[in-house]
């Protein structure tokens, strides 16, 4: 590690390496190389030749197929400082390894041909990395919602005191938010298309040169291209570029999981402050230089923190893509070269993060029960209220004894600091016809939940496991992360 220079928190701090290895130069190389074998294989198979003589032999393809893992960087480099190109200095470079091929080294093909297929196979392999881990997310959460469904707690709306619910069921409305990213990606990673080799402006013009004009043969290039690729199909038209917007769809999954992401760690931030649930603390980390008793979330902070990055930087592509003029402009690409890869970078660093989270949340049922308990009476007094009217009672009378008692109970927990008595009050008055006894039955936790714990077993049993069945061959992951 350098110390005498800037480098990105991203790869030192949070992504993981195979995330970083993705959008390393070697896999870009790598694969430029696999695609002039693609374009030379394809045109050798549809026949090109000159005056009866094939153009591409298949030695000639063989000799590139032999040397495409072995890339020669130093020379690359020094000719680039040459021609200032960067894709011309790693054609020359291949050729030195392949002197029997250099001549039909990216033969009909612009820049943008290794370029920008490239960019399209490497966010793909991104985005399938992202589905492994945030399936695995998923499967996390669906354990810790399976283990705490029953768990009584207080719910808020306005992060006022609501009616309550279960542990369990909370966990699920994270996880929902996570399917519908996982729903998003799906679509995206399944009409991720190459572009295929269509030359300087799109128009497939060197082809129409080279094949003699033959465009029942041209129309074959992309689709061969394609298949040899992994992909199903290339976008049917472009300029020199594919369009950018693709860039946009794929930032704006990236964006999207950050933002479920950040809700929950946003929820943990707040459970964690009332004591009632933890994230991970190892035995010895430190919380605070100043505090030493202090536990800070600070997983669920650098989740959060990530999070904003990733949803504001999903506007470079869909600026980017806006101001695209014609058949392609040139200040796309120092800006795709960030915003893209460190996109990934951060979704996958938080990603780690809610893994390593989820996998080891504590709960603290007393503290949730004492919180629980403090506002209970008051939910509790409708219930009261039609058990007082099975006794005799007059429901609207008994309606505003209740709201005249509540505020009694509750101006004694705001401004004197005592312990909510509204039960006490209710026992005292005789319009009620209940003793303390009595009303404390009414005080089960359980009774308030509704059908959340039925709610998450159906959640789950519907929704998740359906997805982590399909797509069990992802399962199993664990994360690290650093500092």
């Amino acid at each position: 590690m350098s110390t005498d220079r800037y480098s990105s928190p991203l790869s030192e701090r949070y992504a993981s390496k195979e995330m970083q290895y993705i959008f390393s130069q070697d896999m870009k190389f790598r694969t430029w190389r696999k695609l002039w074998i693609a374009l030379a294989e394809t045109e050798m198979e549809l026949g090109l030749s000159q005056n009866g003589k094939p153009v591409i032999t298949r030695e000639q393809v063989e000799e590139l197929k032999a040397h495409k893992e072995e890339i020669n960087y130093e020379v690359a480099k020094a000719r680039e400082k040459e021609v200032r190109h960067d894709v011309m200095s790693h054609v020359y470079a291949y050729g030195q390894q392949c002197p029997k091929a250099a001549g039909i080294i990216h033969l009909g093909a612009t820049s943008c041909y290794v370029g920008d297929n490239t960019d399209l196979i490497i966010m793909t392999e991104g985005l399938k990395l992202v589905k492994k881990k945030l399936v695995n997310v998923l499967a996390e959460l669906a354990k810790f919602a399976e283990e705490q469904k029953d768990q009584p707690t207080l719910a808020f709306t306005h992060f006022q005191p609501a009616q309550p619910t279960t542990v369990g069921k909370r966990a699920t409305l994270w996880m929902q938010e996570f399917c519908l990213d996982l729903e998003d990606l799906e679509h995206v990673l399944s009409h991720m298309k190459l572009l295929g080799s269509k030359g300087t402006t799109g128009t497939q013009a060197s082809f129409l040169e080279l094949f003699d004009g033959d465009e029942e043969t041209i129309d074959k290039i992309d689709p061969m291209i394609a298949e040899k690729m992994g992909f199903s199909e290339c976008y049917p038209v472009s300029g020199q570029t594919y369009s950018r917007k693709v860039d946009t769809r794929v930032a704006n999954v990236l964006a999207g999981i950050a933002a479920s992401a950040h809700k929950m760690s946003n929820d943990i931030r707040l459970l964690q402050h009332l004591k009632e649930v933890e994230e991970p603390f190892e035995k010895n980390q430190i919380g605070s230089s100043a505090m030493a008793y202090k536990r800070n979330p600070m997983r669920s902070e650098r989740i959060a923190s990530l999070a904003r990055y990733v949803m504001v930087d999903a506007l470079n592509p869909a600026i980017t893509s806006a101001t695209q003029w014609f058949e392609r402009t040139l200040d796309d690409s120092a800006n795709k070269r960030l915003s893209i890869p460190e996109g990934f970078l951060a979704v996958d660093g938080i990603l780690d993060l809610c893994l390593n989270v989820t996998d080891g949340l504590k709960v603290y049922p007393k503290v949730i029960e004492k919180h629980l308990m403090s506002e209970l009476p008051f939910m509790a007094t409708e219930n009261i209220m039609m058990d007082a009217v099975k006794l005799g009672g007059n429901r609207q009378e008994l309606h505003e004894k209740i709201r005249e008692l509540s505020m009694i109970a509750g101006a004694n927990v705001k401004e004197k600091g005592l312990e909510n008595n509204l039960l006490e009050l209710i026992a005292a008055d005789p319009a009620f016809h209940m003793n303390l006894e009595d009303l404390k039955k009414a005080m089960e936790p359980s009774r308030y939940v509704g059908r959340s714990p039925q709610q998450v077993e159906q959640f789950l049993k519907n929704v998740i496991r359906p997805i982590l069945e399909e797509n069990r061959e992802l399962l199993g992951m664990k994360a690290e992360i650093n500092v």
